[in-house]
């Protein structure tokens, strides 16, 4: 009788090979459908490995022809009964579009294979004793020879030509396609590393929406059919993370003050306001300054692009439409504002109702899972992990840890607290490689940070081997002045980029409104 381990494991290979193809292209090698102990998912990973080698790919929906096929052709009532139940759970939590962990349920295939060929061994050693063949047992013993190679931890021969092919193939299709993606100039700034595998930190002084980042980013992946596993490493309570996600979903808050009239940015073009626009499709036909020029506007920007002023304007001219052409090249990107009617305050009974639909109409999982300060360990991430996998098969395509200054190293012999941080953040990094996962945190700038327009590689905290373990920091920026917070402008900059060029001076404009938990609302390039 199949172990419930087991059973677990033999459906996620299944559930591998019925919608991943580069899933299905890495096992083939070694692929042995003895190892399997399940008589019901060796049925449907025959399928899967039989569409595949007349397909090139995964059958994905098409596993319901061939279930019916199999059915025609006299599948038995026992097995079907099982197939269908398979199939109706991986039509609930895969649907199209849904990320998939291929490569870490490639090495827990790995493992498992290795584990199954060992126990099979073993019982034809241990037949064999029972009858009395010990010599005979004596020699299969010490015969054994495992047929299943994790290739990779080996190494790549790049003489072979097959396999060299297949890695090729890989690491062009897989290593640089993001996991979360942003449109606009966000997207064009750090997509490229929201990437399995990456490890990404935000980088900001206290109260500058460190949190507010982290949950915006874990919940975009959500609608992008990603699972997130977020830990609260102590910064904020279960409560106040739920009600800051149950706002985001929402869009209102549960608090009268932030649901009275007020006013949230939107983006508008600087050629725009200051009438110096001759598109046709321009959505105004005048500005709202007079005989400004435009390099007086650009190098004191903060005489235009302020609360009071626009507010004034805005008035002023009520008719004066923003300029949303966003694939104008000569957009210079600025901020106007909207006017949003006052509402009521989100009720429990409706917060209830908006996060049971947005989980309903993903499809995704999110868990949560809060410590004291100072308590998170990444040996005690690994743990929650491999539990959540266990017993729900739970696998996350992104991890998020707010903040990975509050975590505290597992490792007695690190004494220091400087590294205690490095030994921290080395963990990190090796969880997004042993996971492959994008892993996303935050860190506290220094004190210098304050009083900077824009973070730059100078501003880390504690331990500049930060910067070497991530593979990219991101800054986020607002004046010291409070004028740019009370627009709802955040400044992303790049602090460190592995791969390709990156500037500090490279920054992107994000428009922000927090009142409804919303830290992204579009960007643009200034």
């Amino acid at each position: 009788m199949i172990r419930d381990d087991q059973e677990f494991i033999e459906r996620r290979i299944v559930t591998g090979m019925i919608v991943s193809t580069n899933y299905l292209q890495r096992i083939q090698k070694f692929w042995n459908p003895a190892l399997l102990e399940s008589p019901e998912l060796k049925i449907v990973a025959g399928w899967c490995m039989e569409y595949f080698k007349k397909y090139g790919k995964a059958p994905d929906s098409n596993i319901q022809d061939l279930y019916m096929d199999a059915l025609k052709k006299g599948l038995s009532k026992a097995d079907a009964k099982y197939i269908e139940e398979l199939l109706q759970d991986l039509s609930d939590e895969y649907g199209r579009g849904t990320q998939f962990n291929s490569a870490y349920l490639y090495d827990k295939t790995i493992e498992y294979f290795k584990a199954r060929e060992i126990e099979k061994h073993n019982e034809q050693v241990q037949a064999l004793i029972q009858a009395g063949e010990i010599e005979k047992a004596e020699q299969m013993a010490a015969s054994f020879q495992p047929s299943i190679f994790e290739d990779e931890k080996l190494g790549l021969d790049l003489s072979k030509k097959k396999e060299t092919m297949d890695a090729i193939e890989r690491a062009f299709s897989n290593a640089y396609a993001p996991v979360v993606t942003y449109p606009g100039a966000l997207g064009k700034l750090w997509n490229d590393q929201l990437i399995r595998g990456g490890f990404v930190s935000l980088l900001a002084p206290e109260k500058r929406g460190k949190t507010f980042m982290l949950l915006e980013i874990g919940l975009r992946a959500i609608r992008q059919k990603a699972n997130v596993a977020f830990f609260e490493a102590g910064d904020m309570t279960e409560e106040q993370i739920l009600r800051r996600i149950c706002i985001y979903i929402s869009q209102r808050s549960d608090k009268e003050r932030y649901c009275e009239e007020r006013f949230r940015p939107v983006g508008d073009c600087v050629l725009n306001q200051l009438d110096l626009c001759d598109r046709a499709d321009r959505n105004c036909d005048y500005g709202i300054f007079d005989n400004i020029p435009l390099s007086e506007f650009i190098q004191t920007p903060h005489q235009f692009v302020n609360l009071e002023v626009l507010q004034q304007k805005y008035e002023e001219y009520s008719d004066y439409e923003p300029c949303d052409a966003y694939g104008c090249t000569e957009r210079k990107g600025t901020v106007w504002l909207r006017k949003v009617k006052k509402r009521r305050p989100l009720t429990v009974v409706q917060a209830k109702k908006n996060i049971k639909a947005f989980f309903e109409r993903y499809k995704r999982r999110f868990k949560l899972i809060t410590y004291p300060a100072g308590t998170l360990t990444v040996t005690e991430i690994r743990q929650v992990l491999d539990i959540w996998e266990r017993q729900d098969g739970f696998v996350p395509d992104v991890i998020i840890i707010d903040y990975a200054d509050l975590m505290s190293a597992d490792d007695a012999k690190v004494s220091e607290f400087r590294h205690r941080q490095d030994y921290i953040w080395k963990s990190l990094r090796g969880l997004s490689q042993e996971r492959h996962v994008l892993v996303v945190t935050a860190t506290q700038a220094d004190s210098e940070s304050y009083e900077r327009k824009r973070l730059t590689m100078s501003n880390f905290s504690e331990d500049k081997r930060k910067l070497s373990h991530v593979t990219a920091m991101y800054g986020l920026n607002q004046d010291p002045q409070g004028r740019e917070k009370k627009l709802g402008i955040l400044r992303i900059n790049e602090i460190v980029v592995r791969e390709g060029e990156f500037s500090n001076d490279r920054e992107v404009w994000v428009l922000q409104d927090l009142a409804a938990c919303r830290p992204f609302l579009e960007s643009f390039f200034p």
